[in-house]
């Protein structure tokens, strides 16, 4: 997986350079989502790249259902970010993945 594709150091190059399975959608362009058109239109651009080789995209910091519908809507496979959980230790997530609330 490439974390934050889209800033800093992650490149084009690495696309076809490295074995990927993965693009993490960088929380940056996921905040805007859907009111600002530039992140609407960078997210939309992301997805379709990764999918067309063959990847999945995780988008990072979705905080809203409204992010979450749009994502879904443009076929974002997956999602992280306080809208599903906020961060836990590891011995309560096995609590929180069968359903029942974390002490």
């Amino acid at each position: 997986s490439i974390d934050d594709f889209g800033t800093g150091f992650s490149s084009l190059n690495y696309l076809k350079r490295m074995p990927l399975t993965q693009l993490k959608l960088d929380r940056s362009f996921v905040m805007g989502i859907p009111d600002n058109a530039n992140d609407v239109a960078i997210a939309q651009t992301i997805l379709v790249l990764g999918h067309t080789l063959g990847l999945k995209i995780v988008a990072e910091g979705v905080e809203g259902h409204v992010q979450h519908d749009f994502l879904s809507n443009v076929k974002c496979e997956l999602g992280q970010g306080y809208y599903y959980a906020k961060p836990m230790p590891a011995n309560e997530m096995t609590q929180f993945f069968v359903g029942s609330k974390p002490n």
